[in-house]
């Protein structure tokens, strides 16, 4: 059970944040090596572990956009200040990709169970990765007409096999979004939704009491690789996008799809 914690805990830290879909992978990581689902609870621990690892990353943005989004709560003079419009666009964009996601909750978890859709979804993630490497670089500011059409590309990244990073980055660069800034609102976006997420499974868990009672053993190393590849695959991703380099990411998503859908496809 340990290895099983530290393995996940390093998958989910690393697809989490690379566009390779962290809920594909942990699908197919459980297929191959016959796994069963992991407890609840550890989905919680390992949830906490990947937004601590964003937060920690972004500290600098999120204590500034937070400061000047309550400035211009308090004062309508600081509304003209870019934290006012961002944090609103976060808001606007996470609305969008929770309507989305309760839409679509039944057959979300219909498709986890489907190791055959997770590698078709992989080669659609490679294709907009590869979309997205061509698109000539713009520098407009994030506004709500762009967090509503990220926070939708959010919301189908629920479906395993489509990478949530991937998605919102190649969005938010379509939108006209600076690479370095559709990379960031990608990311500050994320933690509503992370937070959400934990939210639910903390209650499914049965309360604080119910998850810590049920975590398995191992269960903190899990949350040690989770974070600590977690702020290694945020470092990396970020040079990526800035430079231009998605197409390494785009190869090995239809790579990977290619090897699952074949792979299943064999078997039956």
């Amino acid at each position: 059970m340990h290895l099983q914690c530290a393995l996940l805990g390093l998958v989910q830290g690393v697809t989490e944040f690379l566009p390779v879909s962290s809920s594909g992978h942990l699908v197919i990581a459980q297929d191959l090596l016959g796994w069963s689902d992991p407890a609840l609870s550890f989905n919680v621990m390992l949830h906490l572990s990947t937004m601590a690892a964003t937060l920690l990353f972004f500290r600098k943005e999120v204590a500034g956009i937070a400061r000047e989004w309550f400035s211009g709560l308090l004062s309508t003079r600081d509304r003209g200040l870019p934290g006012w419009r961002y944090g609103w666009s976060v808001i606007l964009g996470t609305l969008v990709t929770v309507f989305f996601a309760l839409l679509s909750r039944p057959l979300v978890e219909a498709l986890f169970s489907s190791p055959l859709f997770t590698g078709f979804a992989l080669l659609v993630t490679g294709l907009v990765l590869r979309y997205g490497s061509r698109i000539v670089p713009r520098d407009l500011p994030v506004s709500l007409s762009s967090g509503v059409k990220v926070g939708l590309a959010q919301g189908l990244s629920i479906l395993p096999g489509i990478s949530r990073s991937g998605m919102t980055i190649v969005t938010g660069l379509r939108c006209g979004l600076s690479p370095r800034e559709a990379f960031t609102f990608s990311f500050l976006l994320s933690l509503p939704a992370i937070l959400g997420a934990t939210i639910l499974e903390v209650v499914k868990a049965g309360g604080i009491t119910g998850v810590v009672t049920s975590l398995p053993a191992g269960w903190w190393i899990g949350m040690a690789a989770g974070f600590a590849s977690g702020l290694l695959a945020l470092g990396i991703l970020r040079r990526a996008v800035v430079r231009g380099r998605l197409d390494f990411f785009a190869v090995y998503c239809i790579a990977a799809g290619l090897f699952v859908v074949g792979l299943n496809m064999i078997g039956g």
